[in-house]
C-alpha cells in the first residue's frame, strides 16, 4: 500500500460532517475516487482540495457509480440506517462510523441487508485495529493475567459546545459517542459475552440526551466491568483490566492507545506521524481498521473477526438497556 494514498485513505476518516467517500483498488493500494455530500458546492470544494476525481451532490448519485470497491458512511449516526441501506442495496462494500445505528432494531436492519446484498459490512470501531487492541487480545488468550474478573474504563471530554454531541436529533448524548469506546473493550475482554447483569445510572441535558452516565456490568462466574462518560468533564480517559494473576493498564487515550502496561511494564506503539492536519489525537491510527477492510475484501469476507456484526448488534442491545435505565429515548425508538 503506497504511503501516500495510504494516508490519504486515512485523512478522509477525519471528516465526518455528511460526506461520504468511496475507495478504490484496494489489492494494491487505496485510492479515494469519489466524494458525495447533500450539497454539491461542498463535495467539489472537498474534491479539489484533496484531488478526487469526482465528486457528487448526493448519496444515491455515488450509489449508482460502479467503478469504486469500499464506501466509508461518516454521516452523523441519526442517518446511518437510511445511508447504510442506500449503499448496501447498491450491491457496496461499506464501513460505516460507529455507532452503526441508534438502537439494536436499526442495527438488525442494517445487517440484514448487507447479508441479503452479500457485501462486506463493518462497524468502523477504529480502536478495535490499534497494535495495543491486538497484543491485548493475545495476552488475554494466552492467559497472561489470569482469569480477568474485572474492567474498568472512563472517557469524559467537553463537549457541551458541539451541537450534535448534545441536540437529540442529532444524535448526541455521550454513550453513543464516546461511551461506546469504553463497551467495545469490555465486549471485547470478555469475548461478546452477554452481561448477566446491567445497572445504569446518570443524569441528562435537558436536551433529552445523557450528559454523564456510570454504568456496572456483571457476567457470569463473577466477572464485573464498570465504566463512566460524560460530555461535561475531562476524566483520566484510561482503563484497566484486572485478572487472577496480573493487570492490564492502559493510559489516556484508551480509545485511541499508544502505551500499556502490563504487571507494572509500560511498553510504547508509537503512531506513524501524520503527513496532513489531523482533526482528532492519534487519528493516524485509523490506518488499522482500513488495512482491516482491505485484508477483508482480499479475502472476499463478508464481516471481519475483530469486529464481527454479532460485536456490533451486542454493543447495540447494551446501550438500548443503559439508555432505557438512564430515561435517553430517541425518535427512532418509538417507531
Amino acid at each position: 500500500m503506497h504511503t501516500g494514498d495510504h494516508d490519504l485513505f486515512i485523512y478522509f476518516f477525519l471528516l465526518l460532517a455528511e460526506r461520504v467517500v468511496a475507495i478504490n483498488n484496494f489489492k494494491l493500494f487505496s485510492q479515494v475516487v469519489a466524494v458525495a455530500a447533500r450539497n454539491l458546492e461542498d463535495a467539489q470544494e472537498f474534491a479539489s482540495k484533496h484531488g478526487i476525481s469526482r465528486a457528487y451532490g448526493s448519496y444515491e448519485e455515488l450509489a449508482r457509480d460502479p467503478n469504486i470497491d469500499v464506501v466509508y458512511v461518516g454521516v452523523i449516526h441519526p442517518y446511518h440506517l437510511s445511508t447504510c441501506l442506500l449503499f448496501t442495496k447498491a450491491k457496496k462494500n461499506v464501513l460505516c462510523e460507529k455507532p452503526l445505528a441508534m438502537n439494536a432494531k436499526e442495527v438488525k436492519e442494517i445487517l440484514a441487508s448487507a447479508k441479503m446484498n452479500n457485501v462486506f459490512f463493518m462497524e468502523a470501531v477504529w480502536t478495535r485495529f490499534f497494535p495495543i487492541s491486538v497484543e491485548i487480545r493475545r495476552l488475554l488468550a494466552q492467559g497472561e493475567v489470569g482469569e480477568v474478573k474485572m474492567v474498568r474504563a472512563e472517557f469524559g471530554s467537553e463537549q457541551m459546545h458541539i451541537p450534535r454531541s448534545v441536540q437529540k436529533e442529532l444524535g448526541g448524548g455521550a454513550l453513543l459517542d464516546i461511551g461506546i469506546y469504553c463497551l467495545q473493550l469490555i465486549c471485547m475482554v470478555y469475548n461478546g459475552e452477554k452481561p448477566e447483569r446491567i445497572q445504569a445510572t446518570g443524569f441528562c441535558l435537558e436536551t433529552g440526551v445523557d450528559e454523564t452516565v456510570v454504568v456496572t456490568l456483571k457476567f457470569s462466574n463473577n466477572r464485573l466491568a464498570v465504566f463512566t462518560c460524560s460530555l461535561r468533564v475531562q476524566l483520566p480517559n484510561d482503563a484497566i483490566i484486572v485478572g487472577t494473576k496480573g493487570i492490564i493498564k492502559i493510559p489516556a487515550h484508551m480509545w485511541c492507545p499508544t502505551s500499556m502496561v502490563v504487571n507494572g511494564k509500560e511498553t510504547q506503539y508509537p503512531l506513524p506521524e501524520p503527513s496532513l492536519p489531523l482533526n482528532f489525537t492519534n487519528s493516524t491510527g485509523l490506518r488499522y481498521e482500513a488495512e482491516e477492510v482491505r485484508q477483508c475484501l482480499l479475502k472476499g469476507l463478508k464481516e471481519s473477526s475483530v469486529m464481527s456484526h454479532a460485536d456490533s448488534l451486542r454493543l447495540a442491545e447494551v446501550e438500548d438497556e443503559i439508555r432505557r435505565q438512564v430515561g435517553v429515548v430517541y425518535s427512532q425508538d418509538c417507531h
